[in-house]
């Protein structure tokens, strides 16, 4: 085919153990998904899952020097289970959606958290206060057939060395089969497509110079520095 410019490359994650990479069509990420961080946010405990969206190309790989991003002057760290789905699925039940995962990973959810402010007050989308340029770190993904199901586990981030989110998966208000179900009520899933699933309570500033470390029990870690 004749394109009147080269595509841009396939954005794409490293498979822990394999020289293989994970193709990534999607990202999908989960608000709120964590009792305690809703009720930081001001928000009710328990409510339907909801969704927003990152490009794919906003993936960034462990170890990478960030610049701070354009327009914010308050930049946010959320550790994520980044989930990776591997076959088709639309309209399933929470046990069909289960077969869907591919692999698991750390995350970081990097949000411009004054814009997002903001963007509440006036009622207006969060798209470009969790979607911009290089706002989706994410490590290795770690297939389910070596880890089996994800559905407990410690969750911590680091900040300069010092702890500012200690969870575990299993404090999840929706599970990932759900999280998978409803979102497959929403869109047709596709292998390639990534789901950020929420993120503990401690979300805080990363500033410039600062190391931030999401680190997932049986997972290992993803780590970016802001330069």
């Amino acid at each position: 085919m004749d394109y009147v410019f080269a595509p841009p490359p396939v954005p794409s994650l490293p498979v822990q153990g394999s020289s293989a990479r994970f193709p990534v069509r999607r990202i999908f990420c989960v608000g709120r998904n964590y009792a305690e961080h809703a009720r930081e946010m001001g928000a009710d405990t328990r409510e339907p899952p909801f969704f927003f969206t990152k490009p794919a190309d906003a993936l960034v790989m462990d170890g990478a020097v960030l610049p701070w991003p354009q327009a914010t002057a308050d930049l946010h760290h959320e550790a994520e289970l980044v989930v990776a789905i591997g076959a088709p699925g639309r309209n399933l039940t929470p046990d069909q959606a289960a077969a869907l995962v591919w692999g698991h990973a750390p995350g970081i959810d990097l949000t411009r958290r004054d814009m997002q402010a903001e963007a509440k007050q006036m009622r207006r989308p969060w798209d470009m206060s969790k979607g911009f340029d290089q706002s989706a770190p994410c490590g290795a993904l770690v297939p389910v057939s070596v880890t089996g199901p994800v559905m407990a586990g410690r969750i911590a981030c680091t900040v300069g060395g010092d702890i500012r989110q200690d969870g575990d998966i299993a404090d999840m208000i929706w599970d990932v089969p759900h999280i998978i179900a409803h979102l497959s009520g929403l869109v047709d899933l596709a292998p390639g497509d990534l789901i950020f699933t929420g993120t503990p309570a401690g979300v805080g500033p990363i500033l410039p110079g600062e190391t931030c470390r999401v680190e997932i029990a049986g997972l290992g870690a993803v780590q970016v520095r802001i330069g």
